[in-house]
C-alpha cells in the first residue's frame, strides 16, 4: 500500500524545481501587459475595434481613397493653370507643373508614412499633437480648419461664378450661394467616407468630360493671339501664377483623414499614386492645349476662355465636381469636429439622435462659415492666392519635412540615403516657408489694390 506523502509548497519566489524566479522581470511584464490593456483603444486606432459597431468607418479600399483624393484635389485647380502658363510662359510653368507635381507625391508619401507610425493619427491636429504636444495640436487643428473652411468657400464662390454664367445672373448671387450651400450641406450628410467615395467618382467623371469639352472648345475658336515660351513679368505677378500651381496640388490636408478610414492603412501609397498620375497628366494636358489655344489672356477660371455657349455647357458639366470637390472638404471638416467630440465613447458608432444630430449641427455650422467667407470674398484668383499661402505652402510642402525630420530624428546623417533625404526634407519645410512668406505678400497686395470688391452683393460675379 502506498503511502500519500504531503505536497511541499512551492516558494513564493521559486518554480516547482526550486529555480528561483525573476520576479523582476514578471512584473515589469505585467505592468506593461496592464498598461497595454488600460491604454484606449483610439490611442492605437483612429475608431477603434468596429466589430459590432453599427456605423464602420475603416471599409475604404485603396482605388476609393485614390478617387477621393482625385475628386478633392483635382477640381478646383485645373480651373487656374492656363492663366498660370499665360502669367509664366510655356516653359518655365510646364517645368514648375512637374517639378511641385512631383514634390508634392514624396511629401504625401512621407504623410503615409508617419500615419503609419503613428496610427491613431486622424487629422493634421493629431499629427501637430505628435510633434509638439498639446498646444501643437490645437495650432494645427486651428490651421486646418481654416484651411478645410476656406477651401468649402472657395468652392461655392466658383459655384455662384458657374450660375451666373450659366444663366447670364439669373438672380442675386447671393441666392446662388445659399443654393450651393445646401446642396453641398445635403452632399455632406453620410458619416463615412465610403458613401462619399461614389460622389467621388462622379466628380471626376464630370471635371474631366469640362475640361474636354473646354479644350475643344477653344481649339475651334482659337481666342488666344500668341503662345510664349518665356514671357517678361515680374515677382508679383509671376508668384500669383505660382500659387495658382500650388493650389493645384493642395490636398494633403485631408490625407490622414482618408487614411484613417481605409480597410488596410498600408495601400495609402497606392491611393497616392493613382492620384498624382491622373492630376499631373491632367494638369499638363489641359494647361498646355488651353494655353496654347486661349493664349495669354485665358481667363481664370478657363471654362471662360470656350466661348458664351461652350462656356455654358462646360460649366454645367463641372457643376458636380464644383460641388462635390467641396463637400469633401467639409466631410472631413466636419469629421475633426466630431472626433475631437465624441472620441473614445460609443458615440462614435452609433445612429443614435444625439449622434446623427451633432453631425448635421456641425456640418451645417460650417457650410454656413463657408458661405459667410465666400459671400465676404467674392474676387476668385485673390481668395486662391490667400488660401495658397496661408495653409496650402504648409500642409503641401513645409509640415511634411518636419513629419519625415521628426520620425528620423537622430538618423539625418547616419547613411548617405539618410543625408540625401534629411537634404530633401529641408528643402521640402524651405519650400513650404518660401511660398507661405510671398505668397502672403501677394495676396496682401491684390486685396489692398482691389479694395472696391464688393462684399454680400448680388453683382454678376462671372
Amino acid at each position: 500500500m502506498t503511502q500519500n506523502t504531503p505536497e511541499t509548497p512551492v516558494p513564493y519566489d521559486q518554480d516547482a524545481l526550486g529555480t528561483e524566479k525573476n520576479l523582476a522581470a514578471d512584473e515589469a511584464s505585467f505592468t506593461r501587459d496592464e498598461k497595454k490593456d488600460l491604454a484606449p483603444p483610439y490611442a492605437q486606432d483612429a475608431f477603434g475595434d468596429e466589430e459590432f459597431a453599427e456605423v464602420k468607418y475603416k471599409t475604404l479600399r485603396w482605388w476609393q481613397c485614390g478617387l477621393l483624393m482625385v475628386a478633392e484635389t483635382v477640381s478646383l485647380g485645373v480651373l487656374s493653370l492656363p492663366a498660370a502658363v499665360a502669367g509664366l510662359g510655356f516653359v518655365p510653368a510646364v517645368i514648375i507643373l512637374i517639378a511641385l507635381g512631383l514634390f508634392a507625391t514624396y511629401t504625401g508619401f512621407v504623410i503615409g508614412q508617419f500615419k503609419m507610425r503613428y496610427p491613431h493619427v486622424t487629422n493634421m491636429a493629431d499629427a501637430g499633437e505628435v510633434l509638439a504636444g498639446k498646444w501643437g495640436g490645437e495650432i494645427m487643428g486651428v490651421a486646418q480648419m481654416l484651411f478645410f473652411v476656406f477651401v468649402m468657400a472657395s468652392h461655392l464662390l466658383t459655384f455662384t461664378v458657374a450660375m451666373n454664367t450659366i444663366t447670364n445672373h439669373g438672380t442675386c448671387s447671393i441666392v446662388f450661394g445659399i443654393v450651393g450651400m445646401v446642396v453641398s450641406f445635403i452632399l455632406c450628410l453620410p458619416r463615412t467616407l465610403e458613401k462619399m467615395s461614389w460622389l467621388s467618382l462622379v466628380s471626376f467623371i464630370s471635371i474631366l468630360t469640362a475640361v474636354i469639352v473646354c479644350m475643344v472648345g477653344v481649339g475651334v475658336i482659337k481666342p488666344g493671339t500668341k503662345v510664349e515660351a518665356v514671357v517678361e513679368t515680374n515677382l508679383y505677378h509671376g508668384f500669383t501664377a505660382v500659387t495658382n500651381i500650388v493650389f493645384a496640388f493642395c490636398g494633403h490636408a485631408a490625407f490622414f483623414g482618408l487614411a484613417a478610414e481605409l480597410k488596410d492603412p498600408r495601400d495609402f501609397p497606392k491611393g497616392l499614386c493613382l492620384l498624382q498620375g491622373i492630376d499631373i497628366s491632367l494638369y499638363l494636358i489641359a494647361a498646355v492645349v488651353i494655353y496654347r489655344y486661349g493664349g495669354a489672356d485665358v481667363a481664370s477660371p478657363a471654362l471662360g476662355s470656350a466661348g458664351p455657349i461652350v462656356g455654358k455647357v462646360a460649366y454645367g458639366i463641372a457643376l458636380p465636381t464644383i460641388l462635390i470637390a467641396g463637400v469633401i472638404y467639409g466631410h472631413v471638416a466636419s469629421k475633426y469636429v466630431y472626433i475631437r467630440i465624441f472620441r473614445g465613447t460609443d458615440r462614435m458608432h452609433k445612429r443614435d439622435f444625439v449622434a446623427v444630430g451633432s453631425w448635421v449641427a456641425i456640418a451645417l455650422s460650417l457650410w454656413i462659415l463657408a458661405w459667410i467667407i465666400a459671400s465676404a470674398i467674392p474676387v476668385f484668383s485673390h481668395l486662391l492666392s490667400l488660401i495658397t499661402a496661408l495653409f496650402a505652402s504648409w500642409f503641401t510642402y513645409g509640415l511634411s519635412g518636419i513629419f519625415w525630420l521628426y520620425m528620423n530624428k537622430g538618423l539625418w546623417f547616419s547613411s548617405p540615403r539618410k543625408i540625401a533625404l534629411t537634404m530633401v526634407n529641408f528643402l521640402a519645410i524651405a519650400v513650404g516657408a518660401t511660398l507661405c512668406g510671398l505668397g502672403l505678400w501677394v495676396s496682401g497686395k491684390a486685396l489692398h489694390d482691389n479694395p472696391s470688391s464688393a462684399s454680400f452683393s448680388c453683382a454678376n460675379n462671372a
